[in-house]
C-alpha cells in the first residue's frame, strides 16, 4: 500500500531522513486516527512538505511499526525518549507529541530523494498530514 506523508518542513524531516540522521517518524493522538492499523512493514510512503503539500519530494519504505495501546503520560514521554535516537525530534515536535495516548512509530528506510512530481490533491476533499492512496500512479500528474 502507497500512503502519502506530510513532515514537518521547519525541522526538515525529509533531509533528516534522506541524510539518515532519522530513521522513524511518529504519529501521536489522544484516540486512534489514521494511519494507525492502516500502516504495515514493505508499504511506500512518499513524502511531502507540509508547508507545501503539493510536490511529493521522497519515499521511503516501512520498516517496522509500533502501534501503542492507550498510553499513560509517563509511559508516551518514556517511549519517545527511548527511540529519539531514530526519532530526531526537535523540543518543539516532542513537546507536541509526548503525553499523547496513543503513539504510532514507523521506522523508515530505503529512502530515496525523487524529482518533485505533483499529485492529484482533487481527489482528496481535506488534505490530511496521512493520506492512504493505495497506488501512487493513480494519483500522479502529468
Amino acid at each position: 500500500m502507497d500512503h502519502i506523508v506530510c513532515l514537518d518542513t521547519k525541522s526538515r524531516e525529509i533531509e533528516n531522513l534522506l541524510l539518515g540522521h532519522k530513521s522513524m517518524i511518529i504519529r501521536g493522538a489522544e484516540s486512534h486516527r489514521l494511519p494507525h492499523g492502516e500502516v504495515n512493514e514493505g508499504d511506500t510512503l512518499y513524502f511531502v512538505n507540509c508547508s507545501c503539500k503539493e510536490e511529493i519530494m521522497a519515499r521511503g519504505i516501512v520498516s517496522s511499526v509500533f502501534s501503542s495501546g492507550m498510553l499513560t503520560e509517563e509511559e508516551s514521554f518514556e517511549t519517545i525518549i527511548r527511540n529519539q535516537d531514530k526519532l530526531q525530534l526537535p523540543d518543539n515536535q516532542f513537546e507536541k507529541i509526548a503525553g499523547k495516548q496513543y503513539l504510532l512509530l514507523i521506522g523508515v528506510d530505503n529512502m530515496e530523494r525523487l524529482t518533485p512530481f505533483r499529485f492529484n490533491k482533487s481527489s482528496f476533499p481535506e488534505m490530511e498530514d496521512w493520506i492512504i492512496v493505495g497506488k501512487i500512479e493513480e494519483y500522479i500528474l502529468s
